[in-house]
Formats: structure tokens, sequence, C-alpha cells
């Protein structure tokens, strides 16, 4: 947060403009323009938040011009302004920790761990995944999400951050999510946790990025190279997919608000061009091309009336894992769109999910749909 508080002032700097003689003296944007055409090239940007070049030039033309800046300072201002979840008494949180050796505020994880431990025996870990169409969205979002496994002093929570979008493309966001998991693992005696057990779970494109890491975890080419501990298992013990895509192929074939093949779409995003132009990048992004008989068990979830990633995306996913025989459960949100649902019996199926995978507690979990009326979208 240090960082993009940082880059806000840098930006309100460049974006100042007015008719005294303090703003006229103040307006860097002018200033940098040194061809005085309203635009800011790549070589005028600002060195020091170059690496935002690509996030704030909206419409991908190779130059910045004020309104970009001022809908990208726009839309970080009222990201920055909502309140991080508070962490309870009975929580140690641990902030900030950098998974990758890197001083990127990106690729760094919040840990949260019971100050009252249930148990001397190393904790099972629940590491969740934001969403946010790989272009926004942090970490902060993350805590809320396993505070109350934290709590319960039977588990140990981690809210993982990794590159957007507007600073890399795929398959950087994966290899950020891998190393990440590597370093859990290989910190897990400084914080006694169980290396063996690690479940992820995750929403929208956080749903995507968690079922590639259950589905990926045999695929070398996916590992990167990133942090100190590369000789360390990515795999994880199970998943919690919420509404993520699956097969970046077939999205734009099922009605949605969002046109997926769009060159400005989402996936565009990710990918580094229209889905139809990066077609090998797009199977290699897509959980079911890696699905194989020792993935992890999934547990999905998605409403049946989502306006932004199709229903169907999770029904495939959930096709492929049980033609391999993978553990799957799916359970539909009946009517339910597409956002984070508040549902006490989803909270208790989820719960019982990682009892059973993590816990090792025999336990029945319904697959029936749970109603529309007990969720509020998002």
């Amino acid at each position: 947060m240090k960082y993009t508080l940082g880059v806000l002032c840098a930006l309100t700097l460049m974006m100042s403009v007015g008719n005294s003689a303090t703003a006229q003296r103040g307006d860097s944007f002018k200033r940098f323009d040194r061809n005085g055409d309203g635009k800011l090239t790549r070589q005028e940007f600002p060195q020091r938040i170059g690496r935002l070049f690509k996030q704030i030039d909206a419409d991908n033309d190779g130059a910045v011009t004020r309104a970009e800046f001022q809908a990208f300072r726009k839309s970080r201002g009222k990201q920055n302004n909502r309140r991080a979840p508070r962490i309870p008494d009975t929580i140690r949180a641990t902030l900030d920790l950098p998974y990758a050796a890197t001083d990127n505020p990106r690729q760094r994880l919040d840990l949260l761990l019971p100050k009252t431990r249930k148990s001397t025996k190393p904790l099972p870990v629940i590491a969740f995944i934001h969403g946010g169409g790989w272009r926004n969205g942090n970490k902060t979002s993350g805590r809320s999400r396993v505070m109350r496994f934290a709590a319960s002093g039977e588990y140990a929570g981690v809210s993982i951050g990794y590159r957007l979008t507007g600073e890399a493309i795929w398959p950087a966001q994966i290899h950020d999510c891998k190393a990440a998991i590597r370093w859990i693992r290989a910190n897990a005696k400084k914080y006694n946790l169980d290396p063996n057990r690690i479940a992820v779970m995750g929403s929208s494109a956080g749903g995507h990025l968690v079922a590639m890491l259950g589905t990926s975890g045999d695929v070398k080419q996916l590992e990167g190279t990133l942090g100190q501990h590369k000789g360390v298992s990515s795999r994880v013990t199970c998943v919690v997919d919420l509404y993520g895509p699956s097969d970046f192929l077939t999205i734009g074939r099922y009605p949605s608000r969002l046109k997926h093949d769009s060159p400005n779409s989402p996936e565009a995003k990710l990918l580094g061009g229209a889905i139809a132009d990066k077609k090998p990048a797009a199977r290699e992004a897509s959980p079911t091309t890696w699905v194989s008989a020792d993935d992890p068990p999934f547990l999905i979830i998605h409403g049946t009336k989502d306006p932004v990633v199709p229903v169907d995306q999770s029904e495939r996913l959930a096709e492929v894992l049980r033609k391999q025989h993978v553990q799957t459960l799916f359970i539909h949100v009946s009517e339910g769109a597409h956002g984070r649902f508040r549902s006490t019996e989803l909270d208790r199926r989820i719960g019982l999910f990682f009892d059973r995978h993590l816990r090792g507690r025999k336990v029945d979990i319904p697959e029936t749909p749970v109603r529309n009326d007990e969720a509020a979208a998002k």
C-alpha cells in the first residue's frame, strides 16, 4: 500500500493543473510532455513510475493522455479508500512478506496466525488469491476471506498478491503464485505450519489461478524461476475455485456481458493479445489443459446466472476433472450472479471441505445448490 500511495502522490503532482502561478509551475505533465502534443510517450514518462505505463495507457496506443491519467488516478483513489478489514486481537498478522526475493510490492503475502492454537502441531494453511480480472485488486481484500479460519485456532491464513496485467502478462501471474506456495512450504518450520497441508482458494481471476495451481503442480514449464526456493514443490493439497475461468479457448462461446474474445478483454490483457491471436498462450493459461489423475480435490462454486464468467466454464472444468477421477464437488448458486456470495450454508460447506482435506475429518458435504436468496451478489 505504501507503494501505491506514493504512486498516487506522483500522479497527483503530475496532474496538478489550475490558473494560479503555483499550479502552472506544478504542471509536471506539461513539463514532461516535451513535444507539447498532449501525450506522454514511454520515453517521456517519469522513470520512477515507469512500470505503470501499460496500465495507465488504457487504449494501448503507446502514449498516455491527461484523460487516461485522470481515470487511473480516480480508480486508484477509490481502491485505496476502501478500508482494510480489521484484524481481530485473536490473530497475529505479519504483513507484506516478500516471497519472490524482490522489492516488488505485488510479490508479497500476508500471514495470519492464531494467537491461541488448539494444538501444538503444525497448522494447515489456507491461502487466498484475489480476483479483479488480473488487472485490479490486491491482497488486502483476501485477509477477510481467511480470517475466520485463522481465528478458529485450527488454521493459518495467507493472502497472496501477484503482478497485474498492467505490469506483466502471462505466465507472470502463475509464476508469482507458485513462488508464494514454495515460500510458504520453505518457511513452514519457522511459523509452525504443515508443509504437506496447503489449500488454496480464490475468486474470479483468483479462482482461475488457484485452479491452475491445482492442475499444473506437475508442469515444470509453469514453475518459473522466482524466489530462493526453486527446488521446493508448489503442489497444493486441495482447491476451492470460486467462479473462475477455466478454458480461454471456449469462454467466448457463451453469453456474457464481456466480449471475452475482444482484444480489450481481461483475457486479452492477460495474454498480451486477443485469444484468437494468442491460442498457444490461451491453451497454456487454461486449467483444463493440465488436468491429470494426480490433481488434488476440487470444490467449485459458481452462480447459475453469472453475467461475467459463464457458469459453463466451471461445468467444463468439473467434467474434465471427473473424467480423470479427481475428487470434485460442484455447488451451483441458483440464480447467483458474479460475486462474493454471502451464505452461511456456503461458508459451512467450504469449512467442511477444508476439515475433510486438511484435517482428515470424515464429514458429509452436500452438493445440492445453494438458493440465491441466501446469497448476495457482489
